[in-house]
Formats: C-alpha cells, sequence, structure tokens
C-alpha cells in the first residue's frame, strides 16, 4: 500500500532514540522529509545523517526542550521557514517509563510530578500549538501523540495520569482541529524494545535474581502475542496514522502493545 507520505515534511520530538527515532526512519523510507527536534541536538545530528545515507531524503535536527515554550516555538519557525511547510507532528519526546520501579505515594515529589507532566503533556501541547497554524493554511495535516499504556492500568501513579492527560488533550485537539482537515490520534506503546532494553532487563533481572532470558520471557508473555513489540513496530502504526490513508480514524486512541489478555476497550 502507498501511504502517500512521500514529499511531506514531519517533525518528530524525541526522535534521537527510542520509538522517535524508529518513527523518523519509517518515514524517510516512505519518502517523508523529516525534522527531528531533540534536547541532545548532536545525537539527533547523527541519527539524521544516518538516515540520510540510507535514503536520500532531506533530513535536519534541531534542538529544544519542548518543556520551554520559546524553545519550541523558535524550532518550529526554523523548521517551517527550511522545509517551507509542515504536514505531520509525532510528539514523541518524553522521560521514559518502565526503567525503573515507578515511585510510592509517600515517594512522589512535587517537582517529580511536575517535570514529567510538563514535558510529556504541556510539551505536547506545545508543540501542536505551534505546528497548527502550519497545518490550517494547507488544510491539511496529522498529529499523532506517543502516550503508553499505562493510561489503562495501575502501577504507576505519575505514568497512568501522563498518559491518560495524552489521551484528553488528543481528543480535545481532535474536535476543533479535524474541521481543518488535521487529524490526531494518540498511540499507546507497552513495552517496547528500544536500544536501551538490554540495559535495562539485565539491570531488573540481577535485582530479581533471575537470568535476563528469564525476563525476557516474562516481558513476552505479558501480551497476546508474546513477543516484545519493537519501536519499528510501534513506527509501522505511527506512519499510517500519518498518512493521508487513515482520514478515517481521528480522535481516538490506538494500542500497540501486542495486545492486553482478558481486556475489553470499545
Amino acid at each position: 500500500m502507498d501511504l502517500e507520505l512521500a514529499g511531506k515534511c514531519a517533525v518528530v520530538t524525541g526522535g534521537s532514540r527510542g520509538i522517535g527515532k524508529a518513527v523518523a526512519q519509517v518515514f524517510a523510507r516512505e519518502g517523508t522529509n523529516v525534522a527531528l527536534i531533540a534536547r541532545d541536538v548532536q545525537t539527533a545530528k547523527a541519527v539524521a545523517e544516518e538516515i540520510v545515507s540510507h535514503d536520500g531524503v532531506k533530513v535536519a535536527a534541531y534542538r529544544a526542550d519542548t518543556g520551554d515554550d520559546g524553545a519550541v516555538d523558535a524550532a518550529i519557525a526554523q523548521i517551517a521557514a527550511d522545509f517551507g511547510r509542515i504536514d505531520i507532528l509525532v510528539n514523541a519526546a518524553a522521560q521514559p517509563g518502565g526503567q525503573s520501579r515507578p515511585p510510592k505515594l509517600a515517594e512522589i515529589t512535587n517537582e517529580h510530578f511536575w517535570a514529567d507532566m510538563n514535558v510529556k503533556v504541556m510539551g505536547y501541547l506545545r508543540c501542536a500549538r505551534a505546528v497548527a497554524p502550519h497545518m490550517a493554511r494547507h488544510r491539511w495535516g496529522r498529529i499523532i501523540n506517543i502516550s503508553g499504556l499505562a493510561a489503562r492500568q495501575t502501577g504507576s501513579t505519575i505514568g497512568t495520569m501522563r498518559n491518560v492527560a495524552v489521551a484528553a488533550l488528543t481528543k480535545n485537539l481532535a474536535d476543533e482541529l479535524g474541521p481543518q482537515g488535521i487529524n490526531v490520534t494518540c498511540v499507546h506503546p507497552g513495552i517496547t524494545r528500544t536500544e536501551k532494553t538490554p540495559g535495562v532487563i539485565q539491570r531488573q533481572a540481577d535485582a530479581l535474581g533471575i537470568t535476563p532470558e528469564e525476563l525476557e520471557l516474562r516481558w513476552a508473555g505479558l501480551n497476546l502475542i508474546r513477543s516484545i513489540v519493537t519501536a519499528e513496530q510501534v513506527a509501522d502504526v505511527v506512519a499510517f496514522l500519518a498518512s493521508p490513508r487513515s482520514v478515517a480514524i481521528n480522535g481516538d486512541a490506538i494500542a500497540a502493545g501486542g495486545g492486553v489478555p482478558g481486556a475489553i476497550y470499545y
């Protein structure tokens, strides 16, 4: 299937690693020009060079902390000037979850809460606010917010709250921007294999007194496909949602965690 993404311009926040990097790579393979936003611009530049050498599309890196209004506005303005248009935004910049034990109630600090919410929730809002006028001028756009399956379960108070908030943001933006031709969707990954996964597995396996292989089998057993979903597999879902082909999906949250046993969502 031709996703009709060739020639479009996608902005990917958190594009220097993990799901964001995988999304950028998939876009490039589809012929989409990509602007990577990351706090570590040197790593993002290395990713951009790697993608360009393989795919030949225009890819550039920009430094911005999505927790800062001015930084976001400046980066988006520069991207619009450099690329001439912005068609797609993928919000993936966030503090990673699931890599350590979530804090209990008595351990949650105001600083921890606000830092997390400022980057993942307000950061997504800032980026959407900055790109929406560029999309509205062309009467077409796609905004995809990377959230997480913690939105649908307990165990991480802040993780649940931030991901529920992203889903709520998504639906509000979809209702407002839909009439202007801009679809907004949310993707909920579960446990996802990224470049950091081997280290996380090793640390947690050591803490539990089991082998990394045993822990990986446990993780794989938590979903219906019995394997850990990869960042590339999540990126494939994002690419479809970014495509004109996805016009029938707007305001909804799509789970990309391999299927949760027992639960029914409707």
